[in-house]
């Protein structure tokens, strides 16, 4: 039995409204993107297998908000409660409603956005990365301290140049190509895990100083209140350093003066 088949025969037997479904199950196995409680914004959630899922892991303490300029049916699988909005994510007006409607931060950004084919292969991977940066930016609006996010894209000469601007937003990034995904299909999962949201990133060079000592004996510098560990650096050092490595709350880099 050919692949498209059994996920599109799994799909009608367990009531999951589109074989996709089974790509954010593997994606979400992989790298845990939703968790009991959540809040999750799925985009291009058009015809709903996404919202079904990410209601079943988000469960009934979550909660899940659909955008598509699709009409979706309301969702009753179980789980979180699901919200839809119709409107274009390219537009400011939608991505301003999406916004109010959210209310705050959110734990999950998805997106399975993608262009209207058009058969020529440059201009649709093009089109792709323009949704998948379209996605990136309300995940950057949406997404709280340690978020996740995925977002499909058609391989090409831009997804280097993409993965690049998840990995400067993310602490972790990885590209999936899920086993249900069409054996002729040139798509690709791009996943950022763990938002990060302190004042520096990878590459940065920064003058600081040095006014505290790590439980490792690393100097110890404030950015903004954010905390930098330079090692073979002591209190009251002022130096130039560059960042090498981000995490959610703190970073590491290293001496360059």
């Amino acid at each position: 039995m050919a692949g498209k088949d059994e996920y599109y025969n799994r799909a009608k037997q367990q009531g999951y409204r589109a074989r996709s479904a089974y790509k954010l199950k593997q994606l979400n196995r992989e790298l845990d993107l939703i968790s009991s409680g959540d809040t999750v914004v799925d985009l291009g959630a058009a015809p709903g297998g996404w919202l079904q899922v990410a209601a079943e892991e988000a469960g009934e303490h979550g909660r899940v908000i659909g955008v598509d300029f699709q009409r979706i049916d309301a969702v009753e699988k179980g789980g979180a409660p699901v919200e839809t909005i119709r409107g274009d994510m390219t537009e400011d007006e939608t991505k301003a409603e999406v916004k109010e409607a959210v209310g705050g931060r959110v734990d999950t950004v998805l997106s399975d956005m993608a262009p209207n084919m058009t058969g020529e292969y440059n201009l649709d991977h093009a089109r792709s990365v323009y949704l998948a940066q379209q996605a990136l930016e309300t995940a950057s609006d949406l997404l709280g301290e340690g978020g996740d996010f995925a977002v499909k894209v058609f391989q090409g000469q831009d997804l280097e140049g993409f993965k690049d601007d998840v990995a400067h937003e993310f602490a972790f990034t990885r590209t999936l190509s899920p086993d249900a995904s069409r054996d002729a299909s040139s798509e690709v999962y791009v996943v950022g895990k763990n938002k990060l949201t302190g004042p520096v990133r990878v590459g940065d060079e920064l003058d600081v100083e040095i006014v505290d000592e790590g439980e490792e004996g690393d100097g110890i510098a404030k950015v903004e209140g954010f905390t930098l560990f330079v090692p073979e650096a002591e209190m009251g050092d002022e130096l130039r350093v560059e960042v090498v490595d981000v995490k959610p709350r703190f970073a590491f880099a290293e001496r360059r003066d």
